[in-house]
Protein backbone atom coordinates (compact mmCIF):
# COMPACT_ATOMS: atom_id res chain seq x y z
CA UNK A 1 0.00 0.00 0.00
CA UNK A 2 1.27 3.60 -0.84
CA UNK A 3 1.64 4.69 2.56
CA UNK A 4 4.67 7.13 4.73
CA UNK A 5 5.82 5.22 7.52
CA UNK A 6 7.17 8.26 10.05
CA UNK A 7 9.72 6.03 12.53
CA UNK A 8 10.99 6.73 15.82
CA UNK A 9 14.76 5.37 15.67
CA UNK A 10 17.55 4.44 18.80
CA UNK A 11 18.96 7.95 20.05
CA UNK A 12 21.94 6.07 20.85
CA UNK A 13 21.48 2.40 22.13
CA UNK A 14 20.64 -0.18 19.18
CA UNK A 15 17.83 -2.12 21.17
CA UNK A 16 15.84 0.49 21.62
CA UNK A 17 14.41 -0.23 18.28
CA UNK A 18 10.99 -1.31 18.76
CA UNK A 19 9.61 -4.71 16.70
CA UNK A 20 6.67 -2.49 14.72
CA UNK A 21 9.75 -0.26 13.45
CA UNK A 22 11.86 -3.19 12.24
CA UNK A 23 8.85 -5.15 10.40
CA UNK A 24 8.00 -1.67 9.15
CA UNK A 25 11.71 -1.51 7.53
CA UNK A 26 11.71 -4.98 5.93
CA UNK A 27 8.08 -4.36 4.66
CA UNK A 28 8.79 -0.97 2.61
CA UNK A 29 10.37 -0.35 -0.79
CA UNK A 30 12.34 3.08 0.38
CA UNK A 31 13.45 4.02 3.39
CA UNK A 32 14.58 8.23 3.45
CA UNK A 33 16.16 9.58 5.95
CA UNK A 34 18.28 12.31 7.07
CA UNK A 35 21.33 10.97 6.41
CA UNK A 36 22.06 7.71 4.60
CA UNK A 37 25.09 6.72 5.56
CA UNK A 38 23.58 7.27 9.67
CA UNK A 39 20.42 5.43 8.83
CA UNK A 40 22.55 2.91 6.67
CA UNK A 41 24.39 1.75 9.67
CA UNK A 42 20.89 1.05 11.75
CA UNK A 43 19.62 -0.56 8.45
CA UNK A 44 23.37 -3.36 8.33
CA UNK A 45 23.00 -4.10 12.01
CA UNK A 46 19.09 -5.10 11.18
CA UNK A 47 20.26 -6.92 8.24
CA UNK A 48 17.80 -4.58 6.17
CA UNK A 49 18.63 -3.86 2.56
CA UNK A 50 16.35 -1.37 0.80
CA UNK A 51 16.88 1.70 -1.43
CA UNK A 52 17.38 5.11 0.32
CA UNK A 53 16.39 8.62 -0.49
CA UNK A 54 18.55 11.74 1.48
CA UNK A 55 15.56 13.83 2.58
CA UNK A 56 17.21 16.41 5.25
CA UNK A 57 16.35 19.99 6.43
CA UNK A 58 18.28 21.79 3.40
CA UNK A 59 16.40 19.34 0.87
CA UNK A 60 12.60 18.37 2.40
CA UNK A 61 10.37 19.71 -0.08
CA UNK A 62 12.37 18.40 -2.97
CA UNK A 63 12.83 15.08 -1.65
CA UNK A 64 8.88 15.18 -0.89
CA UNK A 65 8.10 15.74 -4.56
CA UNK A 66 10.16 12.31 -5.08
CA UNK A 67 8.43 10.64 -2.49
CA UNK A 68 5.27 11.49 -3.51
CA UNK A 69 6.01 10.03 -7.13
CA UNK A 70 7.07 6.90 -5.80
CA UNK A 71 3.81 6.94 -3.61
CA UNK A 72 2.01 7.51 -6.40
CA UNK A 73 3.32 4.53 -8.39
CA UNK A 74 2.31 2.35 -5.16
CA UNK A 75 5.60 2.18 -3.47
CA UNK A 76 5.71 2.52 0.04
CA UNK A 77 8.37 4.68 1.93
CA UNK A 78 9.57 4.50 5.49
CA UNK A 79 11.02 8.13 7.19
CA UNK A 80 14.06 8.45 9.73
CA UNK A 81 15.98 11.14 11.37
CA UNK A 82 19.26 10.76 12.35
CA UNK A 83 18.07 10.07 15.81
CA UNK A 84 14.70 9.90 17.32
CA UNK A 85 11.65 10.88 16.24
CA UNK A 86 11.15 12.55 13.31
CA UNK A 87 9.75 16.51 13.52
CA UNK A 88 10.69 16.98 16.89
CA UNK A 89 13.88 18.83 16.46
CA UNK A 90 14.46 17.12 13.23
CA UNK A 91 13.33 17.52 9.75
CA UNK A 92 9.90 15.33 8.68
CA UNK A 93 7.17 17.85 9.36
CA UNK A 94 7.77 19.55 6.27
CA UNK A 95 7.96 16.09 4.53
CA UNK A 96 4.35 14.97 6.24
CA UNK A 97 2.58 18.13 5.27
CA UNK A 98 3.26 17.42 1.57
CA UNK A 99 2.41 13.81 1.43
CA UNK A 100 -0.78 14.25 3.46
CA UNK A 101 -1.70 16.89 1.35
CA UNK A 102 -0.96 15.01 -1.89
CA UNK A 103 -3.76 12.37 -0.59
CA UNK A 104 -1.51 9.93 0.83
CA UNK A 105 -1.91 8.56 4.43
CA UNK A 106 0.87 9.16 6.95
CA UNK A 107 1.51 6.59 9.60
CA UNK A 108 3.40 7.15 12.74
CA UNK A 109 6.08 4.35 14.27
CA UNK A 110 6.30 5.58 17.59
CA UNK A 111 10.13 5.14 18.95
CA UNK A 112 12.54 6.88 21.26
CA UNK A 113 12.89 10.81 21.54
CA UNK A 114 15.60 12.27 24.01
CA UNK A 115 12.61 14.45 24.68
CA UNK A 116 10.50 11.77 26.51
CA UNK A 117 13.42 9.99 27.49
CA UNK A 118 14.40 12.95 29.74
CA UNK A 119 10.97 13.47 31.17
CA UNK A 120 10.14 10.07 31.98
CA UNK A 121 12.35 10.43 35.45
CA UNK A 122 12.99 14.20 35.67
CA UNK A 123 9.96 14.15 37.95
CA UNK A 124 8.09 17.24 38.76
CA UNK A 125 6.27 17.38 35.80
CA UNK A 126 2.87 19.24 36.08
CA UNK A 127 0.14 19.71 33.60
CA UNK A 128 2.13 22.14 31.08
CA UNK A 129 5.61 20.72 29.26
CA UNK A 130 6.97 23.32 26.85
CA UNK A 131 9.21 21.33 24.22
CA UNK A 132 11.40 24.07 23.16
CA UNK A 133 14.20 21.82 20.98
CA UNK A 134 17.71 23.44 20.45
CA UNK A 135 17.67 27.60 21.29
CA UNK A 136 19.67 30.38 18.95
CA UNK A 137 23.03 30.21 19.33
CA UNK A 138 23.20 33.85 19.57
CA UNK A 139 23.79 34.77 23.39
CA UNK A 140 21.27 37.85 23.35
CA UNK A 141 18.40 35.65 22.04
CA UNK A 142 19.28 32.49 23.94
CA UNK A 143 19.13 34.80 27.43
CA UNK A 144 15.76 36.53 26.47
CA UNK A 145 14.33 33.26 25.19
CA UNK A 146 15.32 31.38 28.38
CA UNK A 147 13.89 33.84 30.55
CA UNK A 148 10.70 34.13 28.56
CA UNK A 149 10.42 30.29 28.79
CA UNK A 150 10.98 30.44 32.39
CA UNK A 151 8.54 33.14 33.22
CA UNK A 152 5.67 30.98 32.02
CA UNK A 153 5.94 28.71 35.21
CA UNK A 154 5.71 25.61 32.85
CA UNK A 155 8.36 22.66 32.92
CA UNK A 156 10.76 23.45 30.08
CA UNK A 157 13.11 20.62 27.88
CA UNK A 158 15.44 22.59 25.70
CA UNK A 159 18.28 20.40 23.87
CA UNK A 160 21.91 22.08 23.64
CA UNK A 161 25.39 20.86 22.51
CA UNK A 162 28.34 20.12 24.28
CA UNK A 163 29.59 23.77 22.64
CA UNK A 164 27.20 25.90 24.23
CA UNK A 165 25.66 23.42 27.50
CA UNK A 166 27.46 25.55 29.77
CA UNK A 167 26.46 29.13 28.67
CA UNK A 168 23.06 27.28 28.37
CA UNK A 169 23.17 26.73 32.56
CA UNK A 170 24.85 29.78 33.01
CA UNK A 171 21.63 31.58 31.86
CA UNK A 172 19.04 29.61 33.62
CA UNK A 173 20.94 30.21 36.88
CA UNK A 174 21.15 33.62 36.20
CA UNK A 175 17.03 33.62 35.63
CA UNK A 176 16.49 31.58 38.83
CA UNK A 177 19.44 30.17 40.95
CA UNK A 178 16.87 28.41 42.84
CA UNK A 179 15.00 26.13 40.17
CA UNK A 180 14.90 22.74 39.84
CA UNK A 181 16.43 21.48 36.61
CA UNK A 182 17.77 18.35 35.24
CA UNK A 183 20.23 17.59 32.72
CA UNK A 184 20.27 14.36 30.46
CA UNK A 185 23.66 13.51 28.63
CA UNK A 186 24.28 11.15 26.14
CA UNK A 187 21.01 9.55 27.26
CA UNK A 188 21.13 5.99 26.41
CA UNK A 189 24.81 5.64 25.40
CA UNK A 190 27.38 3.80 27.14
CA UNK A 191 28.32 7.16 29.02
CA UNK A 192 24.83 8.12 30.11
CA UNK A 193 24.26 10.91 32.68
CA UNK A 194 21.61 12.33 34.38
CA UNK A 195 21.89 14.91 37.13
CA UNK A 196 19.07 16.89 39.18
CA UNK A 197 19.93 20.00 41.58
CA UNK A 198 19.42 23.84 41.54
CA UNK A 199 20.14 25.96 38.12
CA UNK A 200 23.40 27.16 40.32
CA UNK A 201 24.73 23.44 41.48
CA UNK A 202 24.67 22.34 37.84
CA UNK A 203 25.97 25.38 36.68
CA UNK A 204 28.39 25.09 38.97
CA UNK A 205 29.32 21.35 38.40
CA UNK A 206 29.64 21.80 34.66
CA UNK A 207 31.36 24.68 34.88
CA UNK A 208 33.99 23.43 36.44
CA UNK A 209 34.48 19.97 34.27
CA UNK A 210 37.73 20.55 31.95
CA UNK A 211 36.64 18.17 28.84
CA UNK A 212 32.30 18.50 27.73
CA UNK A 213 31.46 15.58 25.31
CA UNK A 214 27.70 14.37 24.27
CA UNK A 215 24.61 15.66 23.33
CA UNK A 216 22.35 17.19 25.57
CA UNK A 217 18.93 17.41 26.91
CA UNK A 218 17.73 20.07 29.71
CA UNK A 219 14.68 19.38 31.62
CA UNK A 220 13.48 23.10 33.81
CA UNK A 221 10.70 22.30 36.57
CA UNK A 222 7.87 24.43 36.47
CA UNK A 223 7.80 27.48 39.24
CA UNK A 224 4.19 27.13 40.57
CA UNK A 225 4.48 31.16 41.91
CA UNK A 226 4.90 31.95 38.24
CA UNK A 227 1.85 29.96 37.30
CA UNK A 228 -0.17 31.31 40.17
CA UNK A 229 1.21 35.08 39.72
CA UNK A 230 0.01 34.34 35.61
CA UNK A 231 -3.54 33.30 36.73
CA UNK A 232 -4.11 36.20 39.28
CA UNK A 233 -3.54 38.63 36.69
CA UNK A 234 -5.65 36.86 34.37
CA UNK A 235 -8.37 37.42 37.20
CA UNK A 236 -7.93 40.83 37.00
Amino acid sequence: MAELYVIGTPIGNLGDITYRAVETFKSVDFVACEDTRHTLQLLNHLEIKKPMISCRAQNEKQAAEKIIQLLNEGKSVAYASDAGTPGISDPGAVLCDCVREAGFKVVPIPGPSAFATLVSVAGSGGKTLIMEGFLSPKPGRRRSRVKELMETGAAVIIYESPFRIVKLLKDIADTDSNRRIVVGRELTKLHEEITSGTAQELYDDYASRQSIKGEFAVFIAGDKNSIQNSDESADN
